[in-house]
């Protein structure tokens, strides 16, 4: 976003256990709501998974291993992620007009520049330029159509997002929601070998970081048409990619079942994505941004093209251009709280007269870095790097500091 995207791929809540075996900052649904499931829920649950409910699916929170054991699993080798609770679609443009163009009116990001197979992260935006959701777009290779645009949305604001594509580009576009496909996120150094020995594609290993390559399945679903981006929302190289549903297992077996010269690729839950993205200094919508955060404000003034800062033409532009040119009156910024005690979202940010200047939006343990990291906002001219902060955790003053994200360092493919 997903940037990293879109996990996650980004939206939703994390629940259940953590990477340091405490509660996650949001509470599961009620037993009372009916969950979707995903293609690959038996498979989740015949692995021993902890199943929790997550944007309205039953997805899995953790296996035997725990959250510790598979967050440095995939740091050190592979991962393998079900996000298949995601949004899946095409934009369809009707006579001849460039997808892009009309998707511009939705969002700040440079799209028409977009070359076919390169993908871009960027907002669904209003007026106010509050964030109504993140994504991922694709101009997908030229054989799966120049006249569309393919999208991947967070699952808990999907409904919403295709309700909003639908009403403001009426007429001029259509949705093919992809509800036959699944969606399986592979993370980690061994990721992409392991991608490429699946698929029997060793050009795969240097596949371009956000671009979409093209590759069909092997074995007992020989055939089953995938679309593979070099992407993810870990921190990590590794792909997202797009399989028929029918062809999921298959394609998740084939993963997890066969080690690489690094290692094995193993099943991760919901637990250990939270605490990969988090140390990241990835933003969970729902959390980190939403309807009154800014991209600006969140430190995503990079998924702004150019032109766009120019021209406009997006919803809330005027006020994002003008905290582009002046600055926003509040920064997102990473923390680091002394001791051991994590700093959960909710938790208020206080300066040394203990007056609050901001909010933790994001906390728990980073098992890579061996402490507690989290995420929030604070006023602009609180938000220096090492500047000190103080945290009201129950009750208690903590001493922290501004650290600079991400806590881990970016592992993307640069070729």
């Amino acid at each position: 976003m997903t940037a990293g995207h879109k996990a996650g791929h980004r939206a939703g809540e994390t629940t259940g256990e953590t990477a340091d075996g405490t509660a996650g900052d949001v509470a599961p649904q009620t037993e009372a709501q009916a969950l979707a499931e995903t293609p690959l829920t038996d498979w989740h649950v015949a692995r021993g998974a902890k199943m929790v409910a997550f944007a309205g699916y039953s997805m899995p929170v953790q296996y035997a291993d725990g959250v510790l054991k598979e967050h440095l699993h995939t740091r050190a080798q592979a991962g393998l992620f079900d996000v298949s609770h995601m949004g899946q679609a095409f934009l369809v443009a009707e006579d001849g007009a460039d997808p892009a163009a009309l998707l511009e009116e939705l969002v700040p990001a440079e799209l028409q520049a977009l070359l076919p197979g390169r993908q871009r992260y960027t907002q669904f935006t209003n007026a106010a330029g509050g964030i109504l959701d993140d994504l991922m777009v694709t101009r997908p290779l030229e054989e799966l159509g120049r006249d569309r645009l393919y999208l991947v949305v967070n699952a808990a604001c999907k409904a919403a997002d295709f309700a909003h594509i639908e009403e403001r580009l009426a007429g001029r576009a259509r949705l093919e929601r992809l509800e036959d496909r699944a969606l399986i996120a592979v993370q980690g150094p061994a990721a992409a070998a392991a991608v490429a020995a699946v698929f029997e594609t060793p050009a795969l290993t240097t596949s371009p970081f956000m671009s979409q390559a093209r590759a069909t399945l092997q074995g007992a679903f020989r055939g089953a048409d995938c679309w593979l981006s070099r992407s993810g929302y870990t921190g990590e190289d590794g792909f997202e990619i797009s399989v028929p549903a029918t062809a999921a297992e298959a394609l998740a077996n084939a993963l997890t079942e066969n080690g690489t010269e690094n290692g094995q690729v193993k099943p991760i839950g919901l637990g250990a994505r939270d605490s990969l993205r988090l140390e990241a200094g990835l933003c969970l919508y729902g959390q980190d941004i939403d309807e009154t955060t800014t991209p600006v404000e969140a430190g995503l003034a990079w998924s702004i093209g150019k032109r766009r800062r120019a021209e406009g033409g997006f919803p809330g532009a005027e006020t994002i251009v003008r905290q582009l040119a002046d600055g926003p009156p509040r920064k997102r910024i990473g923390i680091l709280p002394d001791g051991r005690a994590p700093a959960r979202a909710g938790v208020e940010i206080l300066d040394e007269s203990g007056d609050k200047i901001g909010v933790v939006t994001s906390g728990g343990f980073g098992p890579s870095v061996g402490r507690p990291v989290a995420m929030g906002y604070v006023r602009a001219d609180r938000a220096a790097v090492d500047a000190p902060l103080t945290l009201s955790v129950r009750g208690k003053d903590l001493p922290a500091r501004v650290a600079r994200l991400p806590f881990t360092p970016a592992n993307f493919y640069r070729g």
